[in-house]
């Protein structure tokens, strides 16, 4: 699998994405960094269930998000096409982050950057990454 597979997504901004005057509201950004992290790991293979809790499904570890920015460089509209490219990078054996960027009709429109450490779902304390984050991350590394 060729890394642009699962670290370049592309949407289109919706109508429910806007504001008031047809502009992309503010948090949609980072809700979208979200879902672009979700829809690319699943498509490197990585099932929701592997990183995400839910009921009836205990978990070890969690991956709680510690940070997040984001910087705005250009309006979008509802139709709007909308690029994002992914850049996951190793912060240490226990944390990893996320660089997004965000294009529309070849201009970069936003940037943002996520980072997430992994904890022990008892203790809290700081574990190890799960193996199938390790392997998404280290895959994204590799140029085609």
């Amino acid at each position: 699998m060729k890394s642009s597979d699962f670290l370049l997504l592309c949407r289109s901004v919706r109508f429910g994405d806007t504001d008031a005057a047809g502009v992309m509201h503010f948090h949609q950004l980072l809700r979208w960094c979200h879902e672009a992290y979700e829809e690319s790991t699943e498509i490197f293979g990585i099932g929701a269930n592997e990183l995400f809790p839910r009921p009836g499904l205990e978990l070890e570890i969690l991956l709680p998000i510690v940070h997040c920015s984001a910087d705005y460089l250009a309006p979008l509209s509802c139709g709007d096409p909308l690029a994002i490219q992914l850049a996951p990078r190793l912060l240490d054996s226990s944390s990893f982050e996320v660089s997004y960027s965000f294009s529309s009709r070849g201009e970069a429109v936003a940037n943002a950057c996520i980072r997430s450490v992994c904890i022990n779902a008892i203790d809290r304390k700081r574990a190890p990454l799960p193996a199938p984050i390790s392997r998404w991350i280290a895959a994204s590394a590799v140029t085609d």
